[in-house]
């Protein structure tokens, strides 16, 4: 969101660092096929992990700037959200589909003249050797990497309205909390406060700002989205377990299961009205 409003004028290079700085303290951007570092500048085959101002450098180089011809004043940058049985929006058979799926999550760049590339991250944790007092290891993110691939074509990205997406969001978080609800989870896992759980898990998405220009209604979409992921986050892993019947923990399976892809809807569908908004001028 933030590269698309500084290649729309909206923001500067500044804000785009910063908002990278939320995520981890370090980036780095390399080249996965010489025909991407052709597209993009980076180094090909020597592997120079660049940092993040080169990445601003790439999504430059690749989407162009405004005054040049052929812009057509539409966004350069689109998301995909990849899971097994949907990878809408990937090359088949590519290095990035592949790459992409197992992330869950992708970046598409595509210049005026229709040059493409896509970038996947990965997060790095180091190897401390720190321990939480139950035994269990606490790593912590040192480092997000992004790769860039080259595309044989621009993405056919489905148009998905944030109307619809905000219903539907709606319509299913009310299903399932009915059914849920009839479980009581809280009790079943041993936690006497879920909802104290679904708070923790939003906290860390509270830490990211979004650019002015954004839209309150999908702000408010993705906001919804976060709560009912982390409801999903948190009622998996208070599934009861022998105390409950086969058919109620089937109940919950079912309830459980449509919400995943309706939020990632609903997160496609606001993020490109974000996008949208930084050039309606």
């Amino acid at each position: 969101m933030w590269a698309n409003a500084w290649l729309a004028g909206q923001a500067a290079p500044d804000d785009v660092l910063d908002a990278l700085s939320v995520w981890a303290p370090t980036h780095s951007v390399t080249a996965y096929d010489s025909v991407a570092a052709g597209h993009t500048g980076l180094p090909w085959p020597d592997v120079d992990d660049a940092g993040a101002v080169s990445l601003l450098q790439t999504v430059r180089t690749v989407a162009g700037r405004v005054s040049e011809s052929g812009w057509s004043g539409r966004p350069a940058i689109s998301l995909v959200l990849p899971v097994p049985g949907d990878v809408r929006g990937l090359a088949p058979g590519t290095q990035f589909q592949r790459d992409a799926l197992a992330a869950g999550e992708a970046i598409i760049i595509t210049s005026p003249a229709d040059d493409t590339v896509g970038l996947v991250p990965e997060f790095e944790y180091d190897d401390t050797e720190d321990e939480l007092p139950d035994g269990d290891r606490l790593p912590e993110l040192c480092a997000l990497s992004w790769t860039v691939y080259s595309l044989p074509a621009r993405p056919v990205v489905d148009h998905l309205d944030l109307g619809d997406a905000e219903y539907a969001l709606r319509s299913a978080v009310r299903a399932a909390a009915e059914a849920l609800g009839a479980l009581q989870l809280g009790a079943a896992g041993g936690v006497d406060d879920p909802r104290g759980l679904v708070e923790q898990v939003l906290e860390s998405s509270r830490h990211h700002r979004a650019p002015d220009h954004a839209p309150t209604r999908a702000l408010r979409v993705l906001e919804n989205a976060a709560h009912v992921d982390a409801i999903i986050t948190v009622s998996s892993g208070l599934m009861p377990i022998g105390t409950q019947s086969a058919s109620e923990a089937q109940i919950a399976n079912d309830a459980l299961r449509p919400l995943a892809s309706v939020v990632r809807s609903a997160r496609l569908a606001a993020v490109s009205a974000i996008l949208q908004s930084a050039w309606q001028r």
